[in-house]
């Protein structure tokens, strides 16, 4: 059989091979966080005619004389380019601007996947649109410890926020040297005890002859405020009322300024989780009732030494392989990994001009092979018709 045919049928079958993967591609056009495959050829072993010669005896080297026996398919890779990015404004999708996967546990097992289309479940766990938890560490008293083991990240819908007592007001601004005798600047400031119950402590500025008289509410000593010459308090810089320092060092006495306020003070009442937010390092900041943010958590980000040896195992998402490399698993923004964009997904990086292109050179190499076979056919037609 003439050796044509059999090149014929490899290109036939490495060009359905190169239409299969830009079909793929094409129909995952629209497909967040897909990677475009691309193919490569090689040709098979080659069949020797004539050995190469060296040049002796006044006779020039002679080449070797080799005749292809056809094609194959050399290897399938993923380009891993960043796709464009699709704002969508929803506050559990995330996109990874720069190198890296999410890491998300199905049944067990560890997948890596580019799309970072969540959601929260009925037990408050962040998913992926299968099902499959999204990893992470989880933060214990706001602090998150990013060298800890992978845990499946949740969103703690009944968290609270624990109440603190005060212990510190400060105080900042300006008593008016300048105001008359007997004017009472009041003001008040609201505190917390360990329970987060609230209440009420006052201060009561009188002017006097020789500067202010500050009265705590309660029935506290008078405390003499005065001022040297350059407006500067001297004397009594801070009380204590009923466990909490008032501090008032900072205060000044400078003529035609009433401006003294509570600048600082701690302490807080209990509250609930009613939001959050994403930083771009992955952690995901919840804002509380009692107007307190605190970390709830923080996704993990992997990459790996050689990406394109990534197996895909469908649904957007790939397992590691032995060419992969390990998992480098770590946090957004440091060890290369990229940044986390809040309310976006990456969009699939098919180049649909270049998808059509390569279905016309897969068309037309096709069409090439079997025209080749149809060739080598003819002249098996014409061998058989020597002997009628």
């Amino acid at each position: 059989m003439l050796r044509s045919l059999f090149s014929g049928i490899s290109g036939l079958r490495a060009h359905q091979t190169m239409l299969d993967v830009t079909g793929n591609n094409i129909a995952n056009v629209n497909t967040t966080g897909f990677k475009a495959s691309q193919i490569q050829f090689k040709d098979t072993l080659s069949q020797v005619l004539t050995n190469a010669g060296g040049a002796q005896g006044g006779v020039g080297g002679t080449n070797p004389a080799q005749v292809g026996l056809g094609v194959q398919v050399a290897g399938i890779t993923t380009n891993f380019q960043q796709g464009a990015a699709q704002v969508t404004n929803r506050s559990t999708d995330m996109m990874i601007s720069g190198d890296g996967f999410f890491v998300v546990s199905k049944n067990g097992q560890d997948f890596f996947t580019r799309s970072g289309a969540f959601d929260f479940d009925a037990n408050g766990n962040l998913v992926t649109g299968e099902g499959a938890l999204v990893q992470g560490w989880a933060a214990v008293n706001g602090v998150v410890d990013p060298n800890g083991p992978l845990t499946d990240l949740r969103l703690p819908v009944t968290a609270l926020n624990p109440a603190q007592a005060t212990t510190t007001v400060t105080f900042d601004g300006n008593l008016p040297s300048d105001a008359a005798l007997g004017t009472v600047l009041n003001r008040d400031v609201e505190v917390f005890d360990n329970l987060g119950n609230s209440q009420t402590i006052s201060l009561t500025f009188a002017k006097t002859a020789t500067g202010w008289d500050m009265t705590p509410s309660g029935g506290g000593a008078t405390q003499p405020v005065t001022f040297d010459a350059a407006g500067v308090m001297t004397g009594t810089t801070s009380v204590a009322i009923g466990g909490v320092t008032v501090d008032l060092s900072t205060v000044t006495g400078f003529a035609k300024l009433s401006t003294v306020e509570v600048a600082t003070k701690d302490g807080q009442a209990a509250g609930s989780l009613q939001s959050f937010t994403i930083n771009p390092d992955g952690t995901i900041i919840g804002a509380f009732s009692n107007g307190m943010k605190s970390a709830v958590g923080r996704i993990a980000l992997s990459t790996f030494a050689n990406p394109v040896g990534l197996e895909k195992a469908g649904g957007s998402l790939y397992t590691t392989s032995v060419n992969s490399g390990d998992p480098q698993i770590g946090t957004a923004g440091a060890g290369g990994r990229g940044a986390l964009v809040g309310g976006a997904l990456e969009m699939s990086n098919v180049d649909l001009s270049s998808e059509f292109t390569n279905l016309i050179i897969a068309q037309r190499g096709f069409q090439a092979n079997s025209r080749v076979i149809t060739t080598s056919d003819e002249l098996l037609q014409e061998l058989v018709n020597l002997k009628r």
